[in-house]
């Protein structure tokens, strides 16, 4: 099993932004945390600020993982390329969403993700281990 997991705008910042909702620790410790608790995936990992490569990271995954979690950050509610990137692969590659916060809890607009009709699940609003759930969803 090999997984790619792509974090969007912002998400470099973890540990270090807004404590209260996203907590204090980075991705990339939690990362190593995630390789040891599943040693049997393949774990890669990608973040960018930029839209268009996380379209690119996401078309490239095809033929080289079993599945995408992504967390398209701000993306999640405003990018309509992003989800048709999802969609085009959906079939080759399929895709969950994953937040760390819940959308639903926080202001409106976050409410709407324009992802998750083209992916496979959506976990949301437990923290980082939202990303070990979106793991075992494709064990």
């Amino acid at each position: 099993m090999k997984l790619l997991i792509m974090n969007g705008p912002n998400l470099n910042l973890l540990g270090q932004r807004e404590k209260d909702i996203y907590g204090e620790r980075s991705f990339d410790s939690y990362l190593q945390e995630l390789k040891d608790m599943f040693p049997e995936v393949e774990l890669d990992y990608f973040q960018s600020n930029v839209e268009g490569e996380l379209i690119n990271r996401i078309h490239e995954a095809r033929g080289v993982y079993n599945g995408v979690i992504l967390n398209a950050g701000g993306y999640t509610h405003t990018s309509v390329a992003l989800a048709d990137a999802i969609g085009g692969v959906q079939e080759l590659v399929p895709v969950v969403e994953v937040h760390i916060s819940c959308i639903l809890a926080r202001e409106e607009f976050r409410h709407i993700s324009l992802i998750a009709p083209k992916c496979k699940g959506s976990v949301m609003g437990f923290g980082l281990d939202s990303y070990r759930l979106a793991i075992l969803s494709f064990l």
